[in-house]
């Protein structure tokens, strides 16, 4: 590698090092914080929460001690322990350098499952004393979590844990991968049309994960004399007394074959959960037809896909990582498993509740894919096949599909001890939550990965705009180019500590001195000579006005997309996108801010376009949010917000939300859309329930469309400044997704979603 490229790729590995490590320090340390669930604002409540009244729920606790999950957040409480002897990738680092990683795990829990954790870190290495300590835990929590124990250390712990304890327990670094690998390996089987039964395994990695998953493929019906285990020291053989252990002899095969090299021929299934490169091509050469290939080692995996198609093209591969089709993660099992035994208050996690996790993963990879996942990934294989094993990890029917099917296997096999009545209303409560937290932007970000866009920022110079570029190369395939003067840039860069680098990471148009000046002004004035503008003047805007370098730059195709508006009015901006990017069929229809809030996201329209909207502005502000509603995987609720509820009132407002409502009602439409009524009827079914029984839709809007500007913006800031809300937007509907005009208060962050909506091809966009 030249000397120069080496320096680039070490200074962004460093500046990836300070980004992980300034994103756990601030705004404050850590990833978790606790918040009271109960008012606490008088001394009435003050009473009930503590002396004298918490002696009552301790009484009846004391009485019942199944009540516990009554009176307190047991029921809901996962314990997250280690003594980070094992942490993925970086080893035996000791309890406290884990907490990191504990945390992280902690965050998933909630962010997936809303299932509250407390991380743990034990200064214990005996196993035995960690199991003990565990053990004396079991009051404080509804389920344990063991994560990254070293083997055979690991077995030891949750063999004593599950004696003992009446609460489940549940190590991930073993059941949850088993449990994705055992989905994966059905659907894969189910492709080749091999019987588990017949099939010759070979793994590689004898530790917990590994061992774990040859446990579980056995469940599934592989048979013992047809797995050949691998590690270190070669082939798990009779007689063998290097690096064994009870777990890896258990599969030791008679054999004179001594090593990978030497025992995959005709091998079906290669399991790896070893290292990287272990696997050679020459090797899946010698496999059988169609192999499955699970190279699940990370970052680097076993064997790289490309690799192993160029010698078997009909090679069946999956991985850890995220950028291949059908990535292995542990995501897509341990939130919902623990969110089912939690929910029935299971006394263990028995087999065949991860029996019934593996079937409810696998049947829904082979299901019709739902609309909101569907559109959530649009461009990605989301067809049962080669490509397609499992679920995606933000597929937003895991949670009730996955929780649901491994309640009712502790039914069943009479582990639960609060049984659910009704599943189907459980699955539905499960899927009406899915939402609540901000991984809503993630599939934005999976579907933007489906091709490389350039996207221009206007405002090149702004440090929160270098900040989103910085992040844009190291999260996304988009390039963005810069409008501004390189030395302030660079300058700027090098004040925030940022390594990014002119060429390499990003474009820069300088509007001082650009080789295209002529081409941009010629091409502006002749869009804009029949309105006025002179060539001098012409070349004055495109000197100066960087929105108008940017529009002309999308409108002459050399930018896919264009953000603006970190300064400066919104109008002043539109004004040039619409002057240059407008056409019969593109023209602004309403700006859609969506903000995502702890109990889940709100959009809400329009904020910035239309300050008095006319009836078919805004039934086309309807129509435009329905559809971007559905580029989140949300089935859209619309409420059309007015003073007057539902005829009322005969106000501006109101009468121009019912004439807009008779034009959304005058052909078939394919989202759900109510009003005219005010926000807390919107809001809340019961009160809604209470004024007009009858409205077209179910629990709360997810869509404010207001009549005028002035309250559509004013309900967006209270929600983002009293209401902690994340703004995504405002979005820009109706310019097929050419220009977009964000806001002086915007994030860095910020910036950065908005460059993932830029990012993704208007064929995605509905």
């Amino acid at each position: 590698m030249p000397r120069e490229r080496r320096a680039v790729s070490d200074s962004r590995k460093e500046s990836l090092k300070q980004a992980a490590l300034d994103y756990h320090e601030f705004p404050k340390p850590g990833k978790l914080e606790i918040r009271a669930s109960k008012p606490l604002a008088n001394g009435r409540d003050l009473s009930r929460a503590y002396s004298p009244g918490v002696a009552e729920a301790c009484l009846a606790i004391k009485s019942e001690p199944a009540d516990a999950r009554r009176f307190t957040a047991k029921g809901n409480l996962v314990g997250v322990v280690s003594n980070g002897s094992a942490v993925l990738g970086l080893g035996n680092i000791g309890a406290l350098a884990s907490k990191p990683v504990m945390e992280g795990k902690a965050v998933l829990f909630k962010k997936f499952a809303d299932i509250d954790c407390f991380d743990i870190e034990v200064n214990e290495s005996d196993p035995v004393k960690l199991a003990e300590i565990v053990c004396s835990l079991e009051p404080t929590f509804g389920a344990i979590n063991l994560e990254d124990i070293k083997a055979p250390d690991c077995f030891i712990v949750e063999k004593i844990c599950r004696e003992r304890m009446g609460i489940p327990v549940f190590h991930d670094d073993q059941h949850g991968t088993a449990i994705v690998v055992g989905a994966a390996a059905v659907n894969a089987l189910r492709v080749a049309g091999k019987d588990i039964g017949e099939i010759k395994i070979v793994s590689t990695g004898g530790g917990a994960a590994g061992i774990a998953c040859l446990d579980m493929l056995m469940k599934l019906g592989a048979r013992r004399e047809n797995i050949w285990l691998c590690d270190i020291a070669g082939l798990v053989h009779e007689g063998r007394t290097e690096e064994m252990t009870d777990q890896k002899a258990a599969f030791a095969q008679k054999s004179d074959l001594r090593n990978l090299d030497d025992v995959i021929d005709g091998c079906d299934l290669f399991l790896g959960l070893s290292g990287g490169g272990v696997l050679k091509p020459d090797m899946v050469a010698r496999m059988a037809r169609q192999p499955i290939i699970l190279a699940l080692a990370n970052p680097e995996p076993e064997i790289m896909p490309d690799e192993a198609r160029a010698v078997a093209p009909d090679a069946i591969i999956a991985t850890g990582r995220s950028d291949y089709p059908n990535q292995v993660n542990n995501v897509l099992c341990f939130p919902f498993i623990f969110r089912g035994a939690l929910d029935v208050g299971a006394t263990e996690i028995n087999d065949a509740m991860k029996l019934a996790c593996i079937e409810a993963i696998a049947d829904l990879a082979r299901a019709t894919s739902s609309a909101e996942a569907a559109e959530a990934y649009r461009g990605e294989p989301m067809t049962f096949g080669p490509d397609y094993l499992i679920p995606k990890a933000f597929d937003p029917r895991l949670t009730g599909v996955v929780a649901s099917a491994v309640a009712r296997a502790a039914m069943e096999t009479g582990v639960a001890t609060k049984p659910i009545e009704d599943l189907a209303a459980y699955k539905a409560r499960l899927d009406g939550s899915v939402f609540k937290s901000a991984m809503l932007m993630r599939p934005v970000f999976e579907a933007a990965a489906t091709a490389s866009r350039h996207i221009v920022f206007a405002e090149g110079e702004d440090e929160r705009v270098l900040r989103a570029a910085q992040a844009m190369i190291e999260e996304t395939t988009d390039t963005p180019i810069l409008i501004g003067r390189p030395e302030v840039i660079a300058a700027r860069c090098e004040r925030a500590g940022l390594n990014l680098h002119l060429r390499d990471d990003f474009n820069v148009v300088n509007p001082q001195k650009d080789k295209r000046y002529r081409e941009y002004w010629t091409t502006y004035h002749g869009l804009m000579e029949r309105r006025g503008v002179t060539p001098d003047l012409a070349k004055a805007i495109m000197r100066t006005n960087t929105t108008a370098i940017g529009a002309v730059m999308v409108h002459r195709g050399d930018a896919d997309s264009l953000i603006c508006g970190t300064f400066g009015q919104y109008l002043w901006h539109l004004k040039y996108v619409q002057q240059v990017l407008g056409t019969p069929q593109l023209k602004p229809v309403g700006a859609l801010s969506l903000m995502i809030l702890e109990d889940g996201p709100l959009f809400v329209a329009d904020t910035h376009i239309h300050a008095e909207p006319t009836p078919e502005q805004i039934a086309e502000t309807c129509i435009g949010a329905a559809r971007h509603a559905r580029r989140f995987g949300l089935t859209p609720k619309i409420a059309l917000c007015s003073h007057s509820q539902f005829g009322n009132l005969d106000c501006d407002t109101g009468r121009r939300m019912r004439a807009a409502m008779a034009i959304l009602d005058s052909e078939p439409r394919d989202f759900l859309y109510e009003g005219e009524m005010n926000i807390d009827a919107a809001l809340d079914e019961e009160l809604r329930d209470r004024i007009y029984p009858n409205s077209r839709y179910r629990g709360a809007a997810n869509a404010l469309i207001f009549a005028n500007s002035d309250a559509a913006s004013g309900v967006r800031n209270i929600l983002k400044v009293k209401g902690n809300g994340l703004e995504v937007g405002p979005i820009l509907m109706g310019m097929g997704n050419r220009a977009h005009i964000v806001t002086s208060s915007i994030t860095a962050r910020g910036l950065l979603n908005m460059s993932a909506i830029a990012g993704t091809p208007v064929a995605h966009y509905g």
